[in-house]
């Protein structure tokens, strides 16, 4: 049944000998035909658990006839439907207090949940029950005591329902302390990063930490984001053979990585190592942004502009086998003197650092010391071991590489397209914005269909209805194109997007976005979220994107969207502060004496390319500045700067609340009244 599908998750299922069904009517008749439950198994195509289940229990011939003779079995890949993974999520949180996939959960024909868990061993061990023992006993229930179980899943349900529902009120300042404070306990100050282990980069608290610095000049904010950032570029999380994050380090030190590399984590890292190098002008933030777009151009990257979503952490069976080393191998590649360095200053001893082989670190190096005991200066072993490298990534090249998810997903791609753009003005890139700009063309040519745009392409196949994140994170990547490039036509489909957005996803009653559109297929809850996972909430996203849109084009009605929503998710947001760290960015914008900066001036005039990267370098969050040669050119994207003055210089307007300031022309004089 899945092998017309176009998912990578599902059809590496394809040739299960368990009978799965995609999500979809057909399925759920069935059920109701049979009177057979449902096993809704949802996972992605680089889950590491999801491979280790597949193995014991869905190509296991025995368990797949007990599953097909008492189940109808469901397969859902959660980064194509992400409405029915937060929603069978929540229940899976709220009935085991733990989530993760796989996520296997058990509904009745009309889709409600009567019981869920993650990865079920074949066998029970390690406390955890057997997926041959839940599927016999679930479904004796089911057929001895029918009304038992219809009754869970009506109060299951009802609970998830009613959990939908957002407290409201005013949100004040408080929240943004107490975000600080919360992550300030949970700092891990010898390692950087929060928490202990599993440690993940959680990219969006450290860029609200970089605002909250510059807000309230709060020196251990931005300390935290620099230990953080020093600790993971210096870890093994980072590979320094050919560039990008993984997903988390299992470790305290970041040195072990769940070796898997996401496109949203190295989007939003992009963003954050940007956003670093800005405030500190440190050039080693610049390098490690660089080389994660370098990553990404070279290894994730289609012909025509898209961005694939995932490599998976195993190959040939083994987790992280391509990215590991033993002392020889690195030996015999690069030759004994060159050797000698790379494994001195990458952690590589014979002993091995990881299952006898080793993952390349710079946590415990001291390059001064190293280059010392080498004779040399630092700059001739930076060259060396560049160039040892590009020999380690050639070798490694000819390894059998890790699987790559080719979908092209719109709201993973919308986060890589803000990473290029933004990266292409702070360090005057052309070829990165030339990348964020072809990117967005292949959505808007590939993933629009009858004026709806699409969530996932592949394959030649778009499919699915955009969810809201996309939508938001759209908005984000039109935000950041327009202030790189200063091309109004940005501001145009920004603007159409807020509005087919808000009519597709706005709650009336309350205010936020649902994640699916009214468009949509109905599922037994419509979701809401705000709360950051690994990736911030589109309502978050939407929020600061609304207030940036209505900055630059003057139009109101985006400022009075988003202030509704500070007051729809209040209550969310004031009791768990630091789990909403993106959303309090969106009120330190807000709370911040915003200005809009407006240039008027011929775009060969020196003076006025200065001024627009000054501020393109300088980490300005508040600032929303509109650039243009003739102010006509704005008449449709911002009316309100549409009237200014065309002039021969470069002419300055200081706005906020869109009152303008008397027009200025000397750069200098602007560039330090904004620094201030």
């Amino acid at each position: 049944m899945l092998i017309h599908e176009k998912s990578p998750y599902l059809l590496q299922h394809a040739h299960n000998p368990v009978d799965w069904y995609p999500w979809g009517d057909e399925a759920f008749e069935k059920a109701k035909r049979e009177n057979k439950p449902v096993l809704v198994s949802i996972g992605y195509s680089t889950c590491h658990w999801c491979h280790v289940m597949e193995r014991e229990s869905f190509e296991d011939e025995e368990t797949a006839k007990l599953l097909n003779d008492r189940f109808v079995a469901i397969k859902v890949d959660r980064e194509e439907r992400p409405d029915i993974d937060s929603i069978y999520m929540k229940v899976c949180q709220g009935l085991t207090g733990q989530g993760g996939w796989p996520l296997n959960v058990f509904v009745t024909p009309d889709q409600k949940p009567f019981y869920a868990g993650t990865y079920f061993p074949k066998e029970s061990r390690y406390n955890l029950p057997g997926f041959k023992d839940a599927i016999m006993q679930l479904y004796q229930q089911y057929k001895e005591n029918p009304e038992r179980i219809t009754g869970i899943g009506d109060k299951i349900t009802a609970s998830l329902q009613e959990r939908m529902n957002t407290e409201g009120g005013e949100l004040t300042e408080e929240p943004l302390h107490k975000a600080f404070e919360q992550m300030q306990n949970s700092f891990d100050t010898i390692f950087g990063g929060f928490g202990q282990s599993p440690k993940f980069p959680s990219p969006h608290m450290l860029m609200y930490l970089l605002r909250y610095y510059r807000q309230y000049n709060q020196d251990l904010a931005l300390t935290m984001v620099t230990r953080t950032l020093d600790a993971m570029a210096n870890g093994g999380i980072y590979d320094h053979v050919g560039f990008g994050f993984a997903r988390y380090a299992v470790d305290q030190e970041w040195l072990v990585p769940h070796f898997e590399k996401m496109l949203y984590d190295n989007a939003m890292l992009a963003l954050t190592y940007t956003e670093a190098f800005q405030v500190t002008g440190n050039e080693h933030y610049k390098r490690v942004a660089c080389e994660i777009l370098e990553y990404v151009q070279r290894d994730m990257t289609g012909n025509d502009g898209g961005f694939y979503s995932a490599e998976d952490a195993d190959s040939e069976g083994e987790e992280g086998k391509f990215y590991v080393w033993t002392a020889k191998e690195v030996h015999t590649i690069l030759g004994e003197e060159l050797g000698s360095l790379y494994t001195e200053v990458y952690d590589i001893t014979a002993r091995g650092n990881f299952e006898g082989k080793n993952i390349p670190n710079l946590i415990k190096t001291d390059l001064s010391k190293i280059a010392k005991s080498f004779n040399l200066t630092e700059e001739a072993v930076q060259t060396q071991l560049e160039t040892a490298r590009k020999k380690l990534y050639a070798e490694r090249k000819k390894r059998v590489h890790p699987y790559k998810d080719d979908k092209i997903l719109t709201s993973w791609n919308m986060l890589m397209i803000a990473a290029f753009a933004k990266a292409g003005g702070v360090f005057q890139d052309a070829g990165y914005t030339e990348l964020a700009e072809k990117s967005y063309r292949f959505i808007e040519e590939n993933m629009v269909i009858d004026g709806r745009l699409m969530a996932r392409y592949r394959d030649g196949e778009v499919k699915f209805k955009a969810y809201h994140d996309d939508y938001a994170y759209g908005l984000w990547a039109l935000n950041e194109l327009y202030e790189t490039t200063y091309n109004s036509q940005y501001l145009v489909k920004a603007k159409k997007l807020s509005d087919d957005m808000h009519e597709l996803f706005w709650d009336e009653s309350s205010g936020g976005f649902y994640l699916y559109g009214h468009d949509a297929d109905p599922l037994i809850a419509r979701p809401k979220d705000v709360h950051d996972g690994a990736l911030p909430s589109g309502n978050s996203v939407a929020v600061l994107q609304l207030l940036r849109l209505s900055k630059l084009t003057g139009e109101m009605k985006y400022d009075e969207w988003a202030n509704r929503m500070f007051t729809a998710f209040s209550g969310d947001v004031s009791s768990y502060s630091s789990g909403h760290a993106y959303f309090l960015m969106c009120k330190l914008y807000a709370r911040s004496s915003s200005k809009e900066v407006v240039i008027v001036g011929s775009n060969r005039d020196q003076h006025k390319k200065r001024l627009e990267q000054f501020l393109r370098q300088n980490f300005l969050p508040e600032l929303t500045v509109i650039s243009v040669e003739d102010p006509t050119e704005l008449t449709e994207a911002a009316p309100f700067a549409a009237n200014f003055e065309k002039t021969n210089e470069t002419t300055i307007y200081i706005c906020e609340n869109f009152s303008c300031s008397l027009p200025e022309r000397d750069v200098d004089k602007v560039m330090k009244e904004l620094q201030k």
